[in-house]
């Protein structure tokens, strides 16, 4: 599971019928906002299935590959970024951080 922060929806007109009542949000990874480190200039986006309704910026914990797919169990979803959870505050161990910068 990674953190990652809302930058806005997605809209389709064309899509799979297992789609139908979904909604999907364009995410960029939050490690760099988090851990103090420099973000980069063009970060990759993902896009995520959102059933929990995360605003613009917010927080979201995502699974990602197989993992995304087992909340729809037994449904077959062609999803591979799913919002598990909707993150009101993230702590982060200061001595954590510069181990794992100096690894």
């Amino acid at each position: 599971m990674k953190i990652y922060k809302v930058l806005g929806s997605v809209t389709l007109s064309r899509f799979h019928p297992t789609f139908t009542g979904a909604r999907l949000v364009a995410a960029e990874s939050a490690d760099a906002e988090l851990l103090g480190t420099p973000a980069a200039e063009n970060p990759d986006l993902l896009i995520v299935w959102d059933a929990l309704g995360a605003g613009l910026g917010a927080k979201i914990a995502v699974s990602d590959g197989g993992e995304a797919a087992q909340p729809f169990r037994p449904e077959l979803k062609a999803v591979d970024a799913y919002c598990s959870a909707i993150l009101d505050t993230v702590n982060i161990d200061p001595q954590t951080v510069q181990q794992i910068k100096f690894q």
